[in-house]
């Protein structure tokens, strides 16, 4: 036996209910809370105008709220955008990496145009209430609907997108003498290529992480973003801790990952059971094995740690004796009752901007695919946690019928034991370093395509044939306090063996996936190898950055112009290590040059 890997996990907080808060059972456990900072957040956004058959782009921000640095206390962030109605347009579930994140959302035609509300929080923020979590406002105009009723003047009859009409918000440049940007010249041609530099003049006061964008100008005015000077000022009095006091239900911060939780009960009794094993498995090549253990009131609670790739968990408990009921728990709704939505109204003044801009979405969107974004693989999991595994592909020996008949006559190191009065049970032969090695006869941890098999015996005449790959691992596994010797992962052609999967105590729970890392296209023209001269270049947004960090004094950037004509906003923003706010902003002009 060459170690003992744990797979079990062991929570400090133990009372958790199903509406995902925690109850404060004494002073001791308050003063533990209070010591934990606060969080807040702030989002840098491509709006607050956006149309439809465009994306609003996201920087995502997370921190401490006591000293203003990154935080490093939720591992998951949220954004939504909801509109007048207080629905939910969307919501984004994120991994956090020191507190950073980002992400996107496409504007379909689907979408109304009116006012809506971006919000950003993590779980642990939402015990300060609404005050606590980032706002910021979005106006969306979809020409493509009649009904324009939501952002018109006057009555709700007028719904032409003709009546158009806006308040008045100032506007201006904005410089730095800590980080600033700097261009070669104020004018360029369409296409022209542009050398951008980022300066920081103040040496580690200046080191920071900031948003880099180029984007076309507003040609009518609009209520401004939220940018970072702004928001220290309003979030200058966020809490510093929780308020709560003991009783009282609160929050817990996602630290080690995404919490995942529930409720067990007795199909019989309809009562919750104390003390029962849960195992959840979520399926896949590079599966993740859990285990949890009902509290006094039936509640299970686990984080998921790894970045997950399948939509579906699966929750099980390995008793046959009685049938029970596995529940999934929710996280409560956020209070929206007191958010509010800046004012915006449209006017005729509006009309033929209205029409340019969306007739370039149009045709910019009809060569998306010659332009597409990269996903940015995450580090791949090690679903036996650091164990080597021994792999067999059957296809490189004789088949046999059944998967009982295939661990006698091709996988060596494993196969059935009698359980006597209990079902037949996989084992797995130790690999023994020392002479005196005690032997055990523990049972081997089974899968197939990552779903846990509680029952082994169950499976000995599983058709064979579906079997691509049996992977063992000889080590020691302790799963919620009991000990396996072993783990085989049976991996199908398919891949499919949850669909087939009928263990009575057992529920298959939808998962949200985090938003995927995204490496977003960059138009070149200067790339010899892709002929971009005959496709239309009808981008708004010149350069997305959503995370710079600066540790030096200088940074290049290099972007080109598209067929866009006007005014461009180059914006730097963001917060040193300090967390002081820097908001740069500088403007640009994109014009056709005589050939």
């Amino acid at each position: 036996m060459r170690k003992i890997l744990f797979l079990n996990l062991i929570l400090a907080c133990c009372c958790f209910g199903v509406s995902a808060q925690y109850v404060i059972k004494d002073g001791s456990e308050l003063l533990s809370l209070q010591q934990l900072p606060q969080e807040k957040a702030y989002v840098d956004h491509t709006g607050p105008l956006v149309f439809s058959g465009e994306y609003l782009f996201y920087a995502f921000y997370c921190f401490n709220a006591q000293n203003n640095n990154p935080s490093n206390i939720s591992r998951v962030g949220y954004v939504v955008l909801v509109n007048e109605e207080k629905e939910q347009i969307f919501e984004h579930k994120l991994n956090l990496d020191k507190g950073l994140a980002q992400g996107d959302f496409f504007v379909s035609t689907d979408i109304p145009s009116g006012r809506y509300k971006l919000l950003a929080y993590t779980q642990w923020m939402r015990n300060g209430g609404f005050d606590q979590i980032y706002t910021d406002d979005i106006i969306i105009i979809n020409p493509y609907l009649t009904d324009q009723s939501a952002i018109l003047t006057g009555s709700s009859e007028e719904t032409s997108t003709a009546n158009l009409r806006t308040e008045n918000f100032p506007s201006g440049q904005m410089d730095s003498a800590t980080v600033s940007v700097r261009l070669e010249k104020e004018i360029y041609g369409t296409r022209e290529k542009v050398r951008l530099s980022v300066n920081n003049y103040k040496g580690p006061s200046g080191y920071g992480i900031y948003t880099l964008k180029v984007k076309k100008k507003e040609e009518k005015p609009v209520k401004p973003y939220l940018n970072a000077t702004q928001y220290a000022k309003d979030f200058f009095n966020a809490d510093k801790q929780i308020k709560q006091r003991v009783g009282d239900s609160i929050f817990l911060p996602e630290q080690r990952g995404e919490l995942f939780f529930g409720s067990v009960q007795d199909n019989e009794t309809k009562l919750p059971v104390k003390d029962i094993p849960v195992i959840i498995s979520i399926p896949g090549k590079e599966f993740i094995l859990k285990f949890a253990q009902t509290d006094a009131q039936g509640n299970f609670y686990t984080y998921l740690n790894k970045k997950y790739t399948n939509p579906m968990a699966l929750a099980q408990i390995e008793e046959e004796n009685k049938l029970y009921s596995i529940i999934k728990g929710e996280v409560a709704n956020l209070d929206l009752s007191n958010i509010t939505f800046s004012k915006f109204t449209l006017s005729d003044s509006y009309a033929p901007y209205i029409k340019e801009r969306s007739v370039l979405n149009q045709l910019e969107n009809q060569f998306f695919t010659a332009k597409p974004d990269s996903i940015i693989a995450s580090d791949p999991i090690d679903p036996f946690d650091g164990g080597l595994p021994e792999e067999v592909f059957l296809d490189e020996f004789t088949r046999f019928p059944t998967f009982g008949e295939t661990l006698v006559e091709v996988v060596q190191f494993a196969g059935y034991r009698s359980g006597g009065k209990d079902p037949d049970y996989i084992k797995i032969s130790q690999d023994f370093e020392t002479y005196n090695e005690e032997l055990n006869s523990f049972p081997a941890i089974v899968l197939i395509d990552g779903v846990f098999i509680p029952n082994h015996e169950k499976i000995k005449s599983y058709d064979a044939r579906k079997i691509q790959k049996i992977s063992l691992v000889r080590d020691q596994f302790v799963l919620g306090g009991k000990q396996y010797q072993g783990m085989m992962s049976i991996e199908t052609f398919e891949g499919d063996y949850l669909e087939e999967h009928t263990y009575g105590n057992s529920v298959a729970i939808p998962l949200k996936l985090p938003v995927a890392k995204k490496n977003y296209f960059k138009q070149d023209y200067d790339n010899e190898t892709a002929d971009f001269s005959r496709i239309p270049d009808y981008r708004g947004l010149l350069l997305w950055e959503p995370h710079v960090k600066v540790e030096a004094s200088n940074y290049n950037f290099e972007f080109f112009a598209s067929d866009v004509e006007g005014v461009f906003e180059v914006i730097l923003n963001g917060f040193t290590t300090y967390g002081k706010p820097i908001t740069v902003v500088k403007e640009v002009t994109v014009m056709k040059t005589s050939q």
